[in-house]
């Protein structure tokens, strides 16, 4: 498996050449050269490990082995909380929630990150060398990417989020991490904002040349290959032909991995996607419209996000895989902050997915009517996948995930249900744990030079 960029569709890059690298030095984003075709009826009965092993072995198959890779997925999950790793629930007939709660940090996040940090170790243990880990986080890939990374022998992790706009929780979960590899900064701005510095960090010549920089963010390939499990282990968990998914999203890292389950063959009808008031990616599946705008804050802080980094993988497909015609789009988008697609693509976008906003108040009250009707408490971000999924009246399979553990948002959950949850222990805990955090502006300099002066030190 060799693979291109959405900048540059005549690159031919190996797994490992592209693992650490996460985004193109051309600025684009790793994407295969094609797409591997899996037998379904290989997959049945297999434990979820196993499952994981069928799917991502394709793509890692030049570097990793089989044995290897297995291995790596055996450790990566051994530790989460439910014998199935992604429980599928039936909420009522033909509609399911698949609970993606049970990693350390309780949140879908650990599913990839946890893989993520075992590959990196894997890899590092066969051609030692030091790497620093670049990511921007709007909650909770931040505390799973530090939870994955703690620790870990020549890997130093630089997480950025933004200042007083996570939830306290998912701030705690960070910050009371004091290894020593570790670094918390706090940007003076929003994660649209910290997405950007991590952007143009990964095309900087001098740190570039100063480290071996790392994404984990969703523009990181390997992450995505880890998430497309679990679609297709939804699927496995029933007696359907068909399924459904809706996929609570602001980065576009989630949908997009379904949308890769469905060119692998998984037979996902359709993938509906659920945003809060943050609703660039409603506004280009339903006009083709691409604009900046102000990020609002939300009860969903993770999805409080206007430029959708992972969605410039859907607009390579969508414009058959033309690099040419993706520069000639973000160029554009760049320059005016505005770009509209034509008709076609149009098209092309509302042939696979279909998109709702839920606001605040359609949140909480859908927060209620769930644990009210069916004793499910939810958290604010997969609540905004359940409105979508009460509103459905077709006899098809649907599936929507869950996200994170209402703990991490008791706050909202709390106002919606007027009732203290349950927190678990390692979560309450983490407020009697001191704090390790760097405030910084809102400056892709100012975040260059901190970084350049801690990994000059380690």
């Amino acid at each position: 498996m060799k693979y291109l960029s959405t900048r540059d569709d005549s690159l031919s890059r190996s797994f490992n050449d592209i693992l650490y690298q996460g985004l193109s030095r051309d600025g684009g984003l790793y994407l295969p050269q094609s797409w591997p075709k899996i037998d379904l009826l290989s997959l049945k009965n297999k434990s979820y490990e196993e499952v994981a092993c069928e799917i991502i072995f394709p793509y890692v198959n030049e570097n990793i082995e089989k044995l290897e890779l297995q291995k790596i997925l055996n450790e990566t999950y051994a530790n989460f909380t439910h014998e199935k790793i992604a429980a599928l629930v039936e909420l009522e007939n033909n509609k399911f929630l698949l609970e993606l709660i049970y990693g350390p940090t309780y949140a879908f996040k650990d599913y990839a990150l946890q893989f993520l940090g075992n590959l990196f170790s894997t890899s590092l243990e066969m051609s030692p060398k030091k790497i620093t880990v670049l990511g921007a986080t709007s909650g909770d890939t931040g505390s799973a990417a530090i939870h994955s990374f703690k620790s870990k022998k020549d890997i130093n992790v630089f997480i950025l989020h933004p200042h007083n706009k996570v939830s306290p929780i998912q701030q705690k979960q960070m910050t009371t991490v004091i290894d020593k590899n570790i670094f918390n900064i706090a940007v003076e701005g929003n994660f649209d904002d910290c997405q950007k510095i991590v952007k143009e960090l990964f095309v900087d010549d001098e740190i570039q040349e100063s480290t071996s920089l790392t994404a984990v963010n969703s523009i990181n390939w390997a992450r995505l290959i880890a998430q497309v499990v679990y679609y297709f282990w939804s699927y496995l968990q029933t007696d359907k032909q068909q399924i459904n998914f809706i996929v609570p999203s602001g980065n576009f890292g989630n949908i997009f991995s379904a949308f890769v389950a469905k060119q692998m063959g998984l037979p996902i009808g359709h993938l509906h996607i659920a945003t809060n008031s943050n609703d660039i990616l409603k506004s280009i599946v339903d006009t083709g419209e691409m604009k900046k705008k102000s990020v609002f804050q939300t009860y969903s802080p993770s999805m409080d996000i206007q430029v959708s980094s992972n969605f410039e993988r859907q607009i390579f497909e969508s414009l058959n895989r033309d690099s040419k015609r993706v520069n000639e789009v973000f160029e554009s988008f760049s320059s005016k902050g505005f770009y509209q697609f034509d008709d076609s693509v149009l098209a092309k976008f509302q042939q696979i997915y279909k998109a709702s906003s839920i606001d605040d108040s359609q949140t909480l009250e859908t927060i209620k009517f769930v644990y009210e009707k069916y004793n499910y408490i939810a958290d604010p971000h997969t609540a905004t996948g359940l409105k979508v999924l009460l509103d459905k009246k077709d006899d098809e399979a649907w599936v929507s995930l869950v996200c994170a553990h209402p703990a991490k948002f008791d706050k909202a959950v709390n106002k919606a249900i007027n009732k203290e949850i349950e927190i678990p222990k390692e979560l309450s805990n983490l407020f009697d744990k001191e704090e390790k955090m760097t405030i910084l502006p809102n400056s892709t300099m100012d975040v260059k030079n901190f970084i350049l002066e801690k990994i000059s030190n380690a």
